[in-house]
């Protein structure tokens, strides 16, 4: 049942974050539908590599094959939006508020904890995971009001980079309690397995970096408002 679930709020997350995020870029139509193909041919990459095991920490290529899912998306938007004005004007483009409320999906991260009870994920990982995702979204939507109203940068800083290190910490956590990976350090019961199959795959592969490039963006546009702020003083 827990499966069932995780899948429909899984799909429901991808699907209306990446709609949202393509809709509040300033692009023309046909870019938005590109870039909804994309991250939908991305998600059913994932999915496939999921469904074929490859990102099984017992399988030799699974540690490298889930890196690269989640590395890639994070290197191709940073060197596109390094060498396209373009791109880089798109990112940018979407309000600061938007961005952050976009997080209140975060607190599906009750899914670790709910998976750990029922003895499928052990160890720092779901703990890590679970509680610092659901204080992510939990502060999501009050962080935004005050970036709407202007208000508390250095809230919106710290929560930003709570946030991110959260992802990062999960990232690290799941990698080195994933048993079979010659990373494993960490030995405890399933370490992270759940995540290493469908439906709960889909959160490092596709969610954690979309999440992760959301928070970039935030730290780009709080760095341009600290810019902008002494000129026009």
């Amino acid at each position: 049942m827990l499966d069932f679930i995780g899948t429909m709020v899984l799909a429901a997350a991808i699907m209306v974050s990446v709609n949202a995020l393509t809709g509040a870029m300033p692009i023309s139509t046909s870019q938005r539908l590109a870039l909804s193909v994309g991250a939908g041919l991305w998600t059913g990459l994932a999915a496939a590599l999921a469904s074929a095991n490859l990102f099984l920490g017992t399988n030799p290529v699974g540690p490298p094959t889930i890196g690269m899912m989640i590395v890639f998306p994070l290197v191709a938007t940073a060197v596109a939006a390094s060498v396209s004005p373009s791109v880089r004007a798109s990112l940018l483009g979407m309000p600061m508020p938007f961005l952050i409320g976009l997080n209140v999906w975060r607190v599906a991260g009750g899914f670790f904890l709910l998976l750990a009870a029922e003895g499928r994920l052990a160890g720092p990982f779901p703990t890590s995971a679970g509680w610092g995702d659901v204080i992510t979204g939990v502060l999501a939507l009050p962080v935004a009001w005050l970036a709407l109203r202007g208000q508390s940068r250095p809230l919106v800083w710290a929560w930003n980079a709570f946030g991110m290190l959260d992802l990062v910490a999960a990232l690290a956590f799941g990698i080195i309690s994933a048993n079979g990976s010659p990373l494993q350090i960490i030995h405890a019961g399933q370490g992270s397995e759940a995540v290493q199959a469908l439906p709960w795959s889909l959160i490092p592969t596709v969610l954690v970096p979309m999440y992760l490039i959301v928070h970039g963006i935030i730290f780009a546009k709080l760095a341009q408002a600290s810019q902008r702020a002494p000129a026009e003083a």
